[in-house]
């Protein structure tokens, strides 16, 4: 200021003329500000035809009018300005060019970005509306030109994009909107309106990227397998960028970052149909091809054919999957193999029951998986489990892991003929489905073509069984070596009357000292009590290793003992899935009996469910969550474990929640396992938690896999309602939650049920399929209900589901009569254990 005062002295010194020169200073910083560069223009402002631009803050972009190469025509453009001058990334007015420079690009008041030229008072809007208060269009150093209301975004040209995939961009769909973000090519290098070539994310059945000319598909990137998208070359981590698939509720897409801020990078769909990855090379100013989309001829789409599979190491490059044959031999020998292949014996569709004839799988290893747009996926589900829902669907003709991570997670089902398969270096294998006795040609093909091989086998098994022989002798003397139980010898001499426990079991299991568990828990310090269960206490503990754990000890008072700690080690030893709590070791010292498990943070669902300010902390998608990994560890238990197990004791309290609230089943003491198709028993003691147990179970004592469909039905409905059944009330009937529950559905107000906590965040559709599939898990007679296979199914499926019947114990007052009756048959006790 004082600087300009001096200057001003030197053009006078009367008042006037201060004025006049002060105006004259105005003037000269207000040009100055109009020829630096902006990067925003505010309401009612414009940018017109050469005239001005706005460039990005850290001047990487520059957005005003051009005419691409050739062309005379105008359009409305961003483009990179420090490097590479004059590379257009987008194109807004792409069909509506201008033919002058009379063209303008205005922000109205309302939000709308509108081009503007001669008498043409729209040549092209983005239909973008906010409201009347601090409405800013901002030109971003990503490339992305954005329209802000106050701090919120309500327009963006990485919605739209034309040509190229910038880092941070969408390609893929908007749920909500249903906005399809993809790329498209210009039509020439002189004309950027819309080409014949088209890139897109495709949402029908698993999502994969699909390359069009016209209506033509040419090519495609398989879908995402949690490393990269299946079939895109690839050998360690990019140094350069980072691709993501993410798919929820709200959209799906795939994007890519830049790692180095001092590198360039860009997608490119060229106007010849090319997919391109360019990397600006400073050394030499240009663009140069860091990788393309397609690789060789065997990416051209489904060149083999159905069930064709191609293999650029091999010539000709096509060839039938193992038990596929030419479906038109003449033409495959013409080298046309667009007809495919057909199977060599037909399908023998079975229930997944292991019958004799039942089809099977063969695997194929390292492949670019086969198109997805008539497939069904779960994201849960375990490979085995996948197997299982391919074996009952006789559409089913393959399936995969849908991420390969740590050994494969998830399920792809394939329901049509398989196109589009090539031999690939990644570390991804399918599984064709294929009659038996197909299946046994080619075991005995190879085996007949390979006898070194079948040698090879019996001297490594004849090897490996002096091995167990010596593993068994080491045992033997390991097992002398454990402690005495107090009254009972030891855990060998224990065995010789029930040898349902064998060395072997133990052996799976660390031993641990009661030395090691006191100074775990510190000496079981009170303040690392975590819970008490009908077993006893359950401490906190830390190991030398810094492994958090949880010790069930138990307690002298306690109705279970060694019976039900031997079942519990029997049990879990040999359980290993994602919903089943982890045992990683016992304890037995004299008339110590110790189990010591993975240490669950989050403790128990009972915690959650039916305490008011746990239960605000779980809403209606991790309710959802826990519903069915519960079902997925049910399933496990009563159909594709080692051991068939039924758990008779299932409850919120048996829930554990991870430090992701994901459900882990525990508490093993009363469960039974059974062989085969013998999934039904009897007993004298009936053993359980009110509430939970079934009518046929707390009448009869006999219980199956259906009396844990029972117990999960009931354990739905509370999850639901954030109520106990056998505390619930409701006005001056005398109903339990299943009764309850029952009405509710008959007057078609089953919404009702629902916890007012999660009001908010609850799907209505996902409540009301949840309350109904409860309903029909909780049916009074057995045969009524589903099995957990059909149970998952419907979780999973939106189809039409059976009507239920009446539930068992449908007020309270018939769950109270049935604790009273001392026996109803001379083989039935039916005495219940509250725990």
């Amino acid at each position: 200021m004082n600087k300009m005062l001096s200057l001003l002295s030197c053009f006078g010194s009367s008042m006037e003329d201060q004025y006049i020169h002060v105006l004259f200073f105005i003037v000269l910083i207000l040009l100055s500000l109009d020829c630096t560069a902006l990067d925003t223009i505010y309401a009612n402002q414009d940018i017109k035809d050469g005239k001005a631009t706005l460039v990005s803050e850290g001047e990487t972009f520059e957005l005003g009018f051009f005419s691409p190469e050739k062309s005379k025509h105008r359009y409305l453009g961003i483009w990179y300005k420090k490097i590479s001058y004059g590379t257009v990334v987008w194109v807004a007015n792409r069909e509506q060019p201008i033919t002058d420079t009379s063209g303008m690009l205005k922000l109205s008041r309302h939000g709308n970005l509108v081009i503007r030229s001669g008498g043409n008072p729209m040549v092209w809007s983005s239909k973008s509306m906010g409201n009347n208060t601090v409405l800013v269009a901002q030109l971003l150093d990503t490339g992305n030109f954005v329209v802000w209301n106050k701090n919120k975004m309500i327009w963006q040209s990485f919605d739209y994009p034309g040509d190229t995939f910038l880092p941070g961009m969408k390609i893929g769909k908007d749920l909500v909107t249903g906005l399809q973000r993809c790329l498209t090519s210009w039509k020439s290098p002189d004309d950027p309106s819309m080409g014949e070539y088209r890139n897109i994310h495709d949402t029908n059945g698993y999502p994969q990227n699909l390359w069009w000319y016209g209506e033509i598909l040419r090519g495609r990137l398989g879908p995402w397998n949690g490393l990269a998208f299946s079939g895109f070359p690839i050998s360690k981590e990019d140094p350069i960028y980072s691709s993501d698939f993410v798919m929820n509720e709200k959209e799906i897409y795939i994007t890519y970052e830049l790692k180095k801020s001092t590198v360039f990078q860009r997608v490119v769909l060229t106007w010849d149909g090319k997919t391109l990855i360019l990397q600006w090379i400073e050394r030499i100013k240009d663009w140069m091809v860091y990788a393309n989309a397609e690789v060789d001829t065997c990416d051209r789409f489904s060149l083999c054919g159905p069930y064709g599979i191609c293999s650029i190491n091999k010539h000709p490059p096509c060839s039938c999957m193992d038990g596929f044959e030419p479906r038109n031999p003449e033409e495959w020998e013409a080298s046309d193999w667009g007809s495919g292949c057909i199977r060599k014996k037909p399908l023998h569709c079975g229930n997944g029951s292991g019958d004799r004839d039942e089809d099977g799988f063969w695997k194929i290893e390292r492949v670019k998986v086969p198109d997805t747009r008539r497939s069904w996926y779960n994201v849960s589900m375990t490979l085995g489990e996948c197997e299982i829902a391919c074996k009952r669907n006789c559409s089913c003709t393959g399936y995969t892991s849908l991420d390969i991570r740590n050994g494969g997670s998830g399920c792809l089902l394939w329901l049509d003929e398989l196109l589009d398969t090539r031999e690939y270096d990644a570390n991804q294998d399918i599984y064709i489905r294929m009659a038996a006795s197909e299946l046994e040609g080619i075991f005995d093909s190879l085996s007949n073509s390979n006898k070194k091989k079948r040698i090879l086998i019996v001297v490594l098994l004849t090897s490996t069984t002096v091995l167990l022989l010596f593993a068994v002798a080491y045992a033997c003397r390991k097992i002398k070596k454990i402690p005495h139980i107090k009254g009972q010898g030891n855990w060998y001499a224990l065995d010789t009357k029930n040898t349902s426990l064998q060395i072997d079991q133990l052996d799976e299991l660390q031993c641990y000292s009661l030395y090691e568990v006191t100074r775990a828990t510190g000496n079981f310090k009170v303040s690392n009590k975590i819970g008490q269960g009908g077993f006893g206490p359950v401490y906190k503990g830390v190991l030398n290793d810094g492994r958090e754990i949880a010790v069930k000890r138990l307690s002298e008072t306690s109705q279970q003992g060694f019976d039900e700690f031997k079942n519990e080690v029997i049990c879990i030893a040999k359980l290993q899935h994602r919903n089943l709590v982890k045992l990683l070791g016992y304890c037995a010292h004299q008339n110590e009996l110790i189990l010591i498990y993975e240490y669950m943070p989050n403790r128990s669902l009972d915690c959650f469910l039916f305490d008011e300010p746990g239960s605000l902390v779980l809403n209606w998608p991790q309710r959802f969550n826990i519903i069915h990994g519960i079902a997925r560890g049910i399933l496990y238990l009563h159909q594709d474990s080692r051991l068939q197990i039924i758990h008779r004791d299932l409850k919120a309290s048996n829930i554990l929640l991870d430090g992701d609230m994901n459900p882990k089943i525990s508490d093993f003491g009363l469960a039974r396992n059974f062989v085969g198709h013998d999934t039904t028993a009897k007993t004298k003691k009936v053993v359980g938690t009110h509430g939970y147990i079934p009518p046929e179970y707390a009448v009869h004592g006999r219980f199956s896999i259906k009396s844990d469909v029972f117990s999960f039905g009931v354990l739905m409905l509370e999850i639901i309602s954030g109520k106990r059944n056998r505390e619930f009330s409701h006005g001056n009937r005398s109903d339990n939650l299943l009764g309850h529950a029952w009405r509710l559905y008959k007057d078609g107000s089953s919404i009702g049920l629902l916890s007012a906590s999660l009001q908010a965040s609850c799907v209505v559709s996902e409540v009301l399929r949840s309350i109904h599939i409860a309903l029909l898990c909780v049916q009074h007679h057995p045969k009524d209900r589903p099995t957990m296979w059909s149970v998952v199914l419907m979780l999973v499926s939106e189809g039409p589901l059976p009507i239920p019947k009446s539930p068992a114990f449908f007020t309270e007052e018939s769950c109270s009569e049935l604790e009273s009756i001392p026996s109803v048959d001379e083989d039935t006790i039916t005495l219940l254990y509250a725990r």
